[in-house]
């Protein structure tokens, strides 16, 4: 990256929005500060409401980097909890003219701020991001990151099961140009969840480039259990759905799927149950389906989270398709009153000129 020592590479601010992360943050911060970029680096981490050791241990990673000149960790506060208002929150008591966004159970690989530079550099975008790459810690993990990274369990999200470097529509997590990001404003604190959607949106719609690479990777830890996942999905689900009111066109097939599937196995059990045993061939089918899609997702896995598999699978289709067709029109109006136009750069500097 830094091949000519004269060149000095640009100052990072890595932001963490954290709540009860007592499990991973120390790890995810301990990979940041190991990152193999000779550059100036501060982690600031917005500390949310967490009821668990969350605070204390931040606390620590703040002593410990104290007497470092070129790795310090800072907190900020963010008394609301929310994601969106968390990243602000860093972005504002960051420094640096980039900006790197880590979740507190998310494990950069160590070249990774290096890597992000370089292609920032050499692409000309606003904001780049790679692969969220599911890794568990047992053998239940093991079986949801398994279904993460599937086709049959996320169709053919590029972040999730990788593909070519290029322009996308938005990336996993990212990394800025602060520049950017003081340009749109931050994110908009209504969407609790797509934010990183709605803001790569604002950025591509003022003429910004959003780019994709398989080079930059972040190991994401899964949801424990089934229930913590299926929450998770059930909020993706709902997010999407507000997303396709909020701008439309933004829908695929792929996010039609869950719903489809989850009305299509409802009928067909209803049916089946009321008036012929033939319908029960839908949702037979859909087991039959994820059963032999969880074959290839887990090769190499121990026979107990194969097992498990399957389970995930339904977890992350069923709670996505009800999320998404639940999601009330009440909650998509909020968000698009909220609305923030894009801002482009050359209105931004007429306005700083009047």
């Amino acid at each position: 990256m830094n091949a000519n020592p004269d060149v000095r590479l640009p100052a990072v601010s890595v932001i963490m929005p954290v709540l009860n992360e007592e499990r991973h943050l120390r790890g995810a911060v301990q990979a940041i500060l190991a990152q193999e970029y000779a550059g100036e680096m501060e982690v600031v981490i917005a500390l949310g409401p967490s009821t668990d050791r969350t605070d204390e241990i931040a606390a620590e990673l703040v002593a410990e980097t104290a007497s470092l000149k070129s790795k310090r960790v800072h907190t900020v506060p963010n008394p609301t909890g929310r994601t969106p208002a968390a990243l602000n929150a860093a972005i504002n008591a960051s420094r640096h003219p980039i900006v790197v966004r880590v979740d507190g159970h998310g494990m950069l690989s160590p070249n990774y701020i290096a890597t992000a530079v370089r292609l920032l550099e050499e692409t000309g975008a606003q904001n780049v991001g790679g692969i969220m790459h599911a890794e568990g810690e047992n053998d239940w993990e093991h079986a949801v990151a398994a279904a993460m990274t599937s086709k049959i369990g996320v169709g053919n999200a590029a972040f999730h099961t990788g593909g070519q470097a290029g322009p996308a529509e938005t990336v996993y997590l990212g990394v800025f140009r602060r520049e950017a990001l003081e340009q749109q404003g931050g994110y908009n604190v209504e969407f609790i969840r797509a934010q990183d959607w709605e803001l790569n949106f604002r950025i591509r719609e003022a003429g910004g480039l959003i780019w994709f690479s398989p080079e930059l990777k972040v190991s994401y830890r899964p949801r424990p259990s089934v229930k913590a996942l299926a929450k998770q999905y059930k909020d993706y689900g709902r997010w999407r759905h507000v997303v396709a009111r909020y701008h439309e066109g933004s829908i695929n097939l792929r996010y039609l799927a869950p719903p489809t599937a989850v009305c299509a196995i409802a009928a067909g059990t209803l049916v089946g149950a009321l008036l012929t045993p033939w319908s029960f061939v839908v949702p037979g089918g859909y087991l039959a389906a994820i059963l032999l899609g969880s074959v290839p997702a887990g090769k190499g896995l121990p026979l107990k989270a194969r097992l498990q598999i399957p389970v995930a699978l339904a977890t992350m289709h069923m709670s996505w398709g009800w999320g998404f067709l639940t999601s009330p029109r009440s909650l998509a109006k909020k968000v698009i009153a909220s609305r923030r136009p894009a801002v482009r750069a050359d209105a931004d500097a007429d306005a700083n000129a009047a």
